[in-house]
């Protein structure tokens, strides 16, 4: 397959699950029933508000679960019993393929999720698949989900949690498809909820800089309906993320080192628990000092602690002006040390992006440029037009300096767009160079000052490698990516992506860096954790899962690690 079909194919899916409020039949096959998809009449459900404390009644769930022994944990260690096969990316593990124990869901679940979806459900094995086995990742399962649900509203999330715990049926939240470590795998099976057809924008406060979305909505979308009025919501990750999707693996992308990630970006949530109650994390304020921070304890749990149903976001003006960009240097250490630099200075850049000669030489294959093939630096840098201008001298002053050359930059809206374009388009690219090869994509992040040691290290390693691969980084905040093109049926070339792969992850590691800077934990990054934050920072997460999940129903299998005990 081409780098070009791939990249359509990428976008046919973000197409297939961006599903607008009136989409009106769900794909069927000659084998499954035709499946309409009609509008529910939301109605206001009183037992579903969260009253009492948290605190109290989490203890008291967490007391009663010691003594219960749930279907799909039968320990708090996770240790597998004698005739499941059970292997989930826990310490030492390199599978790529994830093994988990199964049961079929009860025939009376089926029925009562059908009176609460009534035609947004399917068991078409062709959904099944396409939900189980995502194209964005490597990692596969060796069951999928055995029935996908589309619900509309929050009181349907609701009820069908409710009766998935009842039933001890696992769940699996699916968002917009676009995640890389497995997190939507459904190793045992189960309910896959696709969170699609919530997509509404529920209330703007344009005064008040926020806006009120449901899950399934997209960032792009969402930014197309707040431009009229002057706004924009400043995190961009791939397209075709949701925002409950970009909630639960707290994401970031290339402007974070202006607006923060997801943890800032993000004012309160309503989040669905496993009981099927639901908890409104926080109130509209742009802060606050009441109580426990349960908006950051819902961001980044991979939906593992509860279903996300609402989005409160700080949004932030449309900048008057700005300006892209870029400049060559001799190695990657002389860019890297030009992003620290600039940091330093006090330039607040939106945008700081490290490309290698690797990368570069694959966007001049892909699209037929001759950009000058050495590690290159792009910036943008916003604000009023003096101000702008004055940022870019002073960055090019730093990089004259520091063994820079070729400084070149856009002001215009066309040429603008044309050089971010190449950034854009990185990984797409890559498949040009190699179209029949799979891509891991690596996400390692360190304090801002070692970024320039972890990729010199990280540099000398992977041109050593008989493996093809480019490097991009987010600069500006220490976030460095690397993109392995290998054969994954290819054993040698497997065992050599994984080795490039731990080998950077130790190495930020010992830089006091992270496994994942915004990629998330999912099956594939599990394996690290106990490096990076310890037991006892690990037994603290499995207990706050025991109390808020004690029948492990939510996206079993996935971020806290299977030989972790309490």
């Amino acid at each position: 397959m081409s780098w070009f079909s791939r990249l359509r194919s990428s976008s046919k899916l973000f197409n297939h699950n961006f599903r607008a409020s009136n989409f009106h039949n769900i794909r069927t096959h000659k084998n499954a029933p035709a499946a309409n998809v009609f509008n529910f009449e939301r109605t206001k459900n009183p037992w579903l508000t969260w009253s009492g404390s948290v605190v109290p009644l989490a203890l008291a769930v967490y007391a009663g679960s010691l003594a219960f022994q749930p279907h799909f944990n039968p320990s708090l260690c996770d240790a597998p019993r004698a005739n499941a096969r059970v292997s989930i990316g826990g310490k030492g593990k390199t599978q790529f393929e994830v093994k988990g124990s199964h049961r079929d869901v009860p025939k009376e679940l089926l029925e009562e999720m059908r009176a609460i979806c009534q035609d947004n459900m399917t068991v078409d094995y062709d959904e099944r698949y396409n939900h189980g086995k995502p194209q964005n990742s490597f990692h596969k399962a060796i069951n999928i989900p055995d029935v996908i649900v589309y619900p509309r509203s929050e009181e349907e999330v609701s009820k069908i949690v409710k009766l998935c715990d009842d039933h001890k049926v696992p769940i699996v939240p699916y968002g917009g498809a676009t995640s890389i470590e497995g997190h939507t795998l459904s190793p045992n099976g189960g309910v896959c909820i696709d969170m699609s057809l919530m997509n509404r924008v529920k209330a703007l406060h344009v005064e008040d800089m926020d806006v009120v979305v449901e899950p399934g909505i997209g960032w792009m979308e969402l930014n197309e309906y707040l431009e009229p009025y002057g706004l924009f919501f400043p995190l961009d990750p791939g397209p075709g993320a949701s925002i409950g999707g970009m909630c639960a693996t707290r994401c970031s992308g290339s402007l974070a080192v202006r607006y923060g990630t997801m943890r800032d970006n993000v004012i309160s949530l309503k989040v669905v628990l496993a009981n099927g109650r639901v908890v409104k994390t926080a109130s509209r304020a742009r802060k606050s000092a009441a109580g426990y921070d349960l908006t950051r304890l819902m961001i980044g749990s991979e939906g593992t602690l509860g279903l996300i149903t609402e989005v409160t976001l700080r949004l932030q003006r449309i900048p008057q002006h700005s300006v892209v960009a870029m400049c060559n240097f001799p190695s990657v250490k002389n860019a890297a040390d030009v992003a620290i630099a600039t940091m330093m200075s006090g330039i607040q850049a939106s945008r700081m992006e490290l490309l290698d000669e690797v990368q570069v030489r694959a966007i001049n294959i892909a699209n037929e440029k001759k950009l000058p093939e050495y590690p290159t630096l792009m910036f943008e840098f916003i604000g009023t037009e003096a101000y702008a201008r004055e940022q870019t001298q002073i960055v090019q002053r730093i990089v004259s300096e520091n063994n820079g050359s070729d400084f070149v930059f856009a002001e215009e809206p066309e040429a603008k767009k044309e050089l971010w374009k190449i950034r854009k388009e990185a990984l797409w690219a890559c498949f040009a160079m190699k179209p029949d090869m799979e891509a891991m994509i690596t996400d390692v992040c360190v304090p801002l000052s070692h970024l320039s040691d972890l990729i010199s290290r990280s540099k000398k390693e992977l041109d050593a490698s008989p493996l093809v691969c480019a490097v991009v980084a987010h600069a500006g905040d220490g976030n460095f990516h690397t993109v392995i093109l290998f054969n994954p049926s290819d054993e040698e070339q497997r065992k050599e992506a994984e080795r490039l792969n731990q080998f950077m992850v130790h190495a930020a590691l010992s830089l006091e860096g992270t496994c994942t800077g915004e990629h998330g934990v999912g099956t594939g990054k599990m394996k690290y954790l106990e490096e990076e934050h310890g037991t006892e920072a690990l037994r603290t997460m499995k207990r706050i899962k025991a109390v808020l999940d004690p029948n492990n129903i939510l996206n079993p299998g996935k971020l806290i690690p299977p030989h972790v005990c309490l």
